[in-house]
């Protein structure tokens, strides 16, 4: 996957330029991994300091933690890669750490989305697709909001963790199963310690600080992981079936580039801070627009879809 390019993109981007931009670094992984982490700690430290009555100033900060929380996966979605560092090994350090504030096992993540790059919009494939009724606007919301996700996403740790629900995952050998079988049980164990560790000594942190901030903003995060690809025709053309999103530089940062989601698609082995000029480099010799629309205006166009 590393080195792989989805098929028909080579000829859009030369194989020099494509190897300059596909250069990683520690430097600007540690940058971007450093003032992610910075900033947690800025939150985490200010919900500490604002008294529990003033909440007026307390959820603000809140919100912007759980949002902070929530676009770790970003972070995570590139070490899968191996490119948010150029050392591998950090790139497994850190997408484990970050998994499990996510609650996304890191192994079973990366395994899953190599599938998803392979089978981008095949319904039968694409394990994003695989098992998913066709939205309805009302369905479609909750997982906006991130209810129907984390349903979905702990109820699948948990079946995992229990030997159950990989029938179908095609993307697994008999290794593979193993492993993720084991990791869902350690994030289980992780889980079940902390709740009794909460228990025990009468303290709520594990819940006003990961939990609570994680599950409520899940929908700012969503409208990336539902931008990408929903209502996109359902073809193997990479610069058809995936959507690049505008925002600003902010939410860029958030997001670590992921909003340049077609020039990620095309090729994914370019690091995320070489996303913007990849981008550049498609839009140039692609003989049409890749696309491409706001956040707001890819969900206006989504929830449109399905009033059709």
């Amino acid at each position: 996957m590393e080195a792989w390019v989805a098929p028909g993109a080579a000829k859009f981007v030369a194989a020099k330029t494509l190897k300059a931009l596909s250069v990683r670094s520690d430097a600007k992984g540690a940058a971007q991994t450093g003032s992610f982490l910075i900033a947690i700690g800025v939150t985490t430290t200010t919900i500490i300091l604002i008294p529990a009555s003033a909440i007026l100033a307390l959820v603000p900060v809140l919100l912007i933690h759980g949002v902070l929380l929530n676009c770790l996966y970003a972070g995570q979605h590139e070490m899968s890669h191996w490119t948010a560092f150029r050392t591998r090994r950090l790139n497994d350090v850190f997408g484990h750490l970050f998994g499990l504030v996510t609650l996304n096992p890191f192994l079973t993540d990366r395994w899953m989305h190599f599938a998803h790059h392979r089978a981008t919009q095949d319904p039968r494939r694409d394990p994003e697709l695989m098992g998913m009724t066709p939205y309805t606007r009302a369905s479609y919301l909750l997982d906006l909001v991130g209810i129907d996700f984390w349903r979905r996403r702990i109820g699948a740790i948990i079946a995992t963790a229990a030997g159950r629900g990989l029938e179908s995952a095609w993307w697994l050998g008999p290794r593979e199963r193993r492993l993720v079988i084991w990791e869902a049980r350690a994030h289980v164990a992780i889980w079940g310690a902390i709740a009794v560790a909460s228990v025990a000594y009468g303290s709520a942190d594990a819940v006003l600080f990961w939990i609570g901030p994680l599950f409520t903003t899940k929908g700012l995060h969503q409208l990336q992981n539902t931008g990408e690809h929903t209502g996109m025709p359902q073809t193997p053309d990479i610069f058809v079936n995936t959507r690049t999103l505008k925002g600003p530089a902010p939410l860029r940062w958030l997001m670590w580039n992921m909003s340049y989601h077609t020039a990620h698609h095309a090729y994914p082995a370019t690091p995320f801070h070489a996303l913007p000029r990849l981008h550049a480099e498609i839009a140039r010799n692609l003989p049409h627009p890749i696309p491409t629309l706001s956040y707001i205006a890819a969900q206006k166009a989504i929830f449109e879809s399905l009033r059709k």
